[in-house]
């Protein structure tokens, strides 16, 4: 019995110490709401973003870490595969200016400059007036079912990097699937 204390212990504090390390690296979102306007529907989402040391340094040496954030519909069916509506991606850039001493957060057609990681990393944490996917493209009264996750494009990264992170969690950055239902279109 006394060795089953243990046993169960050791296990228990190693599962403390996996959670705390998987938290250091992490992207998980927050909330993600599609916004109707009078053609398209929108998407709304916050992320919640995470770095360890070796990111950080990373994107302070001027390494650009591209981002992709990707959105899907389907319409769920019973005895069959869901029939997907619309699939859509976007990339978002996050890297470091270091003759401005800036950080520079943009996607195709934006960028905007910051002074700190941190406010870099919020920034890229919040996309909003996404315009997904045309109204006309969904029926009315069908039901629905969104899901966006977001994740670092490995491809991206400078090919010496992209060696160093086969081996390496650090770099493992992606959310989980969130999914929700999509309401009733006006």
């Amino acid at each position: 019995m006394r060795y089953y204390k243990k046993f169960s212990l050791f296990f228990g504090i190693l599962a403390i110490s996996c959670l705390a390390w998987a938290a250091v690296n992490a992207i998980t979102v927050k909330s993600a709401d599609l916004i109707p306007s009078d053609e398209y529907l929108h998407l709304n989402t916050d992320f919640d973003i995470s770095f360890d040391s070796s990111i950080e340094e990373a994107i302070n040496k001027g390494v650009a870490l591209t981002f992709l954030v990707e959105f899907q519909i389907v319409e769920p069916r019973e005895y069959w595969f869901d029939d997907e509506i619309v699939t859509v991606s976007k990339s978002v850039k996050l890297s470091y200016h270091a003759l401005t001493k800036q950080y520079l957060v943009g996607d195709e057609v934006h960028q905007k400059s910051f002074e700190s990681l941190s406010e870099a990393r919020h920034q890229l944490s919040m996309v909003r007036d996404w315009r997904v996917v045309a109204k006309r493209e969904l029926e009315k009264g069908a039901t629905y079912r969104a899901a966006v996750l977001m994740r670092l494009d490995k491809t991206k990264l400078p090919k010496a990097i992209q060696v160093d992170t086969l081996g390496s969690e650090n770099w493992n950055l992606a959310s989980p699937i969130y999914t929700w239902p999509v309401k009733e279109l006006k």
